[in-house]
């Protein structure tokens, strides 16, 4: 049984993602996670509001291995090898409590990683049950997980508030998008609630497929064998300029749009994969907002792959010819997206960050010198080191592309550029603000009006404005 704390390669929110799972399975409405902190013996419960299980179904869910990967099971089973709730549960403690409630019956059995001689599975009698069970299955059925002994959630032998509070967040944010189609109601008859510590997990759907921006192209079915059938859905994301921060953070996570990009592996709806291309192409060869869901049954478990802790799996020889084709067709669809939003030419007055001069037929691009962060590179009072930066990121991420293409004659496609992401834009402004207020003598009107004609910061005005809103700095 100790051997089950080696299988899968869990963290917290994965290892209560194969909790859920079971609680879908047995068609719960809602599931609650407390997670109790202690930096001496913290405590995890999983509360559902399921079918429950009978003494006989909880002894043999309790047994290892106690289902037969090779088993045809019901569609909208999640679970794979039978050993799910077990190795989750070890992953993160020693000591594993469930207690289930089916058809007004109790039943509870207790697994201690401590005292596991002669394979000795811990029965509870209806007093002990009295003692630790949750209010909610006195009235109803359903079934809870207590985990004991949590070791796996310390570093180093010591766990601190701020780490345990990181890891909530963390946990959250993870679960609201294993599930966002049970939490969103996409999956019929399943719609769920999740809580953490009481507050309910908001879905986060990684395609923004409800945006007005979002491109959902053409969606198609490959069949492998009489029944099965996946499912293919490429999105190109919206650019960053019509997006608002929270939403623009949310859809780079910790380590950037780049990384993000790629397949999204979905069986039977509950996200198993993210963010990968099965070495089909590297990251960065499309555009960073390319992101392509892949829905597979259960009964293709064997093909893919699907390991114990269901977070890894093998792209199948049957679909890597045809996921190249449509990778191959996204190219300039996803760069178009980019491009399109390339830094213009000033018209109306705007002030922009190239002039175009065209004399004697010969077309050059310099350059404006009056650019209010240019401009302030050549006043030694103003100058430092950041605000070089921020001009050169200006004058690198302003290139006029569409202009320039069409001066030479060429496909704008095939002309790329660094593109500037929200979080750039407002250190540029943090940078800029200074000196532009001077300019304005102080006068905050005069100063928005800027803002409104200059570069980068026009072509992003609902950003700049939210952000000085938020300062205060305007109503």
């Amino acid at each position: 049984m100790t051997t089950a704390r080696s299988f899968g390669n869990y963290d917290l929110p994965g290892a209560l993602a194969d909790l859920i799972d079971n609680s879908i399975k047995a068609r719960a409405k809602n599931v609650r996670v407390h997670c109790v902190f202690s930096n001496v013996d913290p405590v995890v419960r999983i509360i559902d509001d399921g079918c429950g299980m009978s003494p006989d179904e909880l002894q043999v869910a309790m047994r290892p291995a106690s289902t037969n990967p090779t088993v045809e099971r019901s569609p909208d089973d999640l679970g794979r090898f039978g050993w799910g709730m077990k190795s989750a549960s070890f992953s993160q403690c020693m000591k594993l409590t469930v207690v289930s409630r089916k058809n007004g019956e109790l039943s509870a059995a207790v697994w201690d990683l401590d005292d596991v001689d002669n394979w000795k599975m811990g029965v509870l009698s209806e007093k002990e049950i009295e003692t630790l069970i949750d209010p909610l299955l006195k009235v109803s059925d359903g079934t809870e997980i207590i985990w004991n002994k949590c070791d796996r959630l310390f570093e180093g032998g010591t766990l601190t508030q701020e780490q345990f509070n990181h890891l909530i967040v963390h946990t959250r944010n993870q679960l609201s998008l294993t599930f966002h189609r049970f939490l969103a109601g996409e999956v019929r008859g399943c719609r769920l609630s999740i809580y953490i510590n009481g507050t309910p997990i908001a879905p986060y759907d990684p395609f923004y497929s409800t945006h007005l921006a979002t491109q959902a192209l053409g969606r198609e079915e490959i069949r492998h064998g009489r029944s099965n059938r996946v499912r293919i859905q490429p999105y190109i994301l919206p650019h960053y300029s019509k997006l608002v921060l929270a939403d623009f953070d949310r859809l780079s996570g910790a380590e950037g749009l780049l990384r993000n990009q790629g397949f999204y592996v979905y069986r039977q709806n509950r996200l198993i994969i993210s963010g990968t291309w099965f070495r089909l192409v590297k990251h960065g060869e499309l555009s960073h907002l390319v992101r392509i869901a892949i829905d597979i049954p259960n009964t293709l478990d064997s093909i893919w792959k699907i390991s114990v802790d269901k977070s890894d799996a093998q792209l199948p020889a049957f679909l890597r010819n045809r996921l190249l084709q449509i990778i191959g067709s996204l190219r300039n669809k996803s760069a178009k997206v980019i491009r399109s939003k390339g830094a213009k030419i000033a018209t109306g007055g705007n002030i922009s960050v190239w002039n175009r001069h065209v004399h004697d037929g010969q077309i050059r691009y310099l350059i404006n010198r009056t650019h209010p962060v240019i401009e302030a590179l050549f006043d030694p009072k103003r100058n430092s080191k950041a605000t070089t930066n921020s001009a050169l990121q200006i004058i690198e991420q302003s290139m006029p592309v569409n202009n320039l293409s069409q001066d030479l004659g060429g496909d704008s496609v095939k002309v790329n550029q660094v593109t500037l992401n929200p979080r750039t834009i407002i250190e540029q402004l943090e940078i800029a603000l200074p000196s532009m207020l001077l300019d304005a003598g102080g006068a905050m009107e005069r100063l928005t009006a800027e803002l409104r004609r200059t570069e980068p910061f026009a072509q992003n005005w609902k950003l700049v404005e939210g952000h000085i809103r938020e300062k205060g700095w305007i109503k």
